[in-house]
């Protein structure tokens, strides 16, 4: 049995600025995965590509990651368009890849799960109520609030979301995915909202300002730290993620974990591409309490 398992896409994502147009691979699962995978576990990614995308995993598995490939015509293909105002990003969805199905995974099993959907279909709810039935399930929402019409991603609510949260042990949102599915922009109601929901752990991301999780009706504070510089914010969320959950699966309490996760954000952040490092350079900067805002 694996600690942990992910389950999500790696995509092939266009970048476009004025200065140039740039390819290279995301999704959850990636960063996830390249920030997991010397922490120790005993780890396992289920992703789907196409065949012209496999170099994106022969990378991975040169890293001894332990990979399952799933058949798909194409590979998910974002294209992220920046203006001279980096903040309007336009985002379209070129291709999009087969969907998971429980019978391509019920010979896998984890401790918890990692649902990193990138769009709504990526993964149906029978999936998420048959992986709950026997493990823990964490879910980085993002990919349920995307609706493509016509190439173009717009925002939607989560129509099956009271339906499905209460199979989620652990929910990643962001401050606007959180309003998205509550309606509040207060991050203690609507945490508790999503606690009222079904779900167990709830951990609501800040960017620069932390992070908050609501756990057994207790909020934990989570600071973020100080990065010597800002380099390359993608992919943060999941390697926060990957933090939190290596640290809470052998037994780190929330505060610690939080933590933790918000230190490998940190690090991430000061680097162009993936976090693939270890938990000694973590740990390191943690004992460096003063440099946190």
């Amino acid at each position: 049995m694996y600690d942990i398992c992910c389950i999500g896409h790696i995509t092939l994502d266009k970048v476009v600025t004025a200065q140039k147009e740039v390819y290279m691979a995301g999704g959850t699962s990636f960063y996830f995965s390249n920030a997991i995978q010397n922490m120790g576990l005993r780890y396992h990614l289920v992703t789907a590509l196409a065949e012209t995308e496999m170099h994106f995993v022969q990378a991975l598995q040169a890293q001894r990651v332990d990979v399952t490939v799933l058949p798909s015509r194409y590979t998910v293909n974002f294209e992220n368009i920046y203006p001279e105002n980096q903040d309007h990003r336009v985002q379209r969805v070129l291709q999009k890849a087969e969907p998971f199905q429980y019978e391509q995974l019920k010979e896998i099993d984890a401790k918890i799960f990692h649902l990193g959907p990138l769009l709504a279909d990526d993964i149906p709810a029978e999936l998420i109520q048959a992986l709950a039935s026997k493990s823990l399930v964490s879910l980085d929402v993002q990919g349920y609030l995307r609706e493509v019409i016509n190439e173009n991603v717009y925002p939607i609510d989560w129509p099956q979301k009271k339906a499905l949260l209460p199979n989620i042990a652990i929910l990643k949102a962001n401050e606007n995915e959180m309003e998205m599915l509550t309606g509040q922009t207060d991050i203690y109601e609507g945490a508790k909202i999503l606690a009222d929901w079904g779900v167990k752990e709830v951990v609501i991301t800040l960017g620069s300002k932390g992070s908050v999780i609501l756990y057994e009706n207790i909020f934990y504070l989570i600071p973020a730290f100080v990065p010597n510089a800002v380099i390359d914010a993608t992919g943060c969320g999941d390697t926060y993620m990957a933090g939190y959950l290596s640290r809470r699966i052998i037994g780190e309490g929330v505060q610690q974990a939080g933590e933790f996760a918000a230190a490998m954000a940190t690090l991430k952040i000061q680097v162009s591409g993936p976090f693939t490092g270890g938990s000694d350079e973590i740990l390191s900067l943690l004992v460096k309490k003063n440099t946190r805002i």
